[in-house]
């Protein structure tokens, strides 16, 4: 049986905000310890997929574990989710992202929100962003379709920390966690004025992978349960598909 709406919007809440808070943190804490921006960035990134992986264990069986507006934006268009309450789940994952950026900029002292002044733009950083994007959508759909939730809290933070190194943007793929670090002006901040392009390329990325899924996982005439979670319940009756 699917959570309460309130538990499962408490959920991507906090999955969000604990989720920037690891990535802006670990950046934070990385630059502090080493000058050596490829350290630096190794420890972000291991500290990143560690905190996704117990993120999606712990409120995958909940709410789904999106924590991203790209991955419930896809399960809308699928009619998966209902549009009210994928609407609520976006509000709330960027929220949350905004609350995550706060939590980490004040345990190391400084201001909550401070805009980034860091700018990533360029071809090459944009075609990243659709390559991430697509291919996190692409990795939780083949999960999905194939019956292997379960192995949601492994594959998907593997994806994201190899997309750390394999692309120029290093792999935000996120809108929530996008505008969430444009308010933080350290080593994983983004510039405000950097923000729309990337989540206009994530956004393409996340159609790309979506169409990816239905071409190489197609449903096969399956009918959309009430609830389609990306992450599901830990019931047997839910499987496989």
């Amino acid at each position: 049986m699917a959570a309460p709406i309130p538990r499962r919007l408490l959920a991507e809440f906090l999955g969000t905000a604990l989720l920037v808070a690891a990535v802006v943190g670990s950046g934070i804490m990385g630059a502090a310890l080493s000058d050596d921006l490829a350290v630096v960035l190794l420890v972000n990134a291991v500290a990143t997929v560690a905190a996704l992986g117990v993120l999606i264990w712990m409120l995958g069986p909940i709410s789904g574990a999106h924590f991203n507006p790209c991955v419930t934006g896809v399960e809308m268009a699928r009619r998966e989710i209902s549009v009210p309450l994928g609407a609520a789940y976006v509000a709330v994952q960027i929220g949350g992202g905004l609350a995550g950026v706060a939590l980490a900029n004040v345990m190391f002292g400084l201001a909550a929100w401070h805009p980034s002044t860091n700018v990533r733009e360029g071809a090459g950083i944009w075609l990243g962003e659709v390559v991430a994007t697509a291919g996190l959508l692409l990795v939780i759909g083949a999960i999905t379709r194939t019956g292997h939730g379960t192995l949601g809290p492994a594959l998907v933070p593997a994806w994201i920390g190899s997309a750390y190194f394999f692309t120029a943007s290093t792999s935000f793929a996120n809108p929530a966690v996008t505008i969430g670090r444009s308010m933080t002006d350290t080593f994983t901040g983004i510039a405000p004025s950097s923000v729309l392009v990337f989540i206009a390329f994530q956004i393409v990325g996340a159609a790309v992978g979506a169409l990816l899924t239905e071409v190489l996982y197609p449903r096969r005439g399956r009918v959309p349960e009430p609830l389609d979670l990306p992450y599901p319940v830990n019931d047997p009756d839910r499987s496989s598909s």
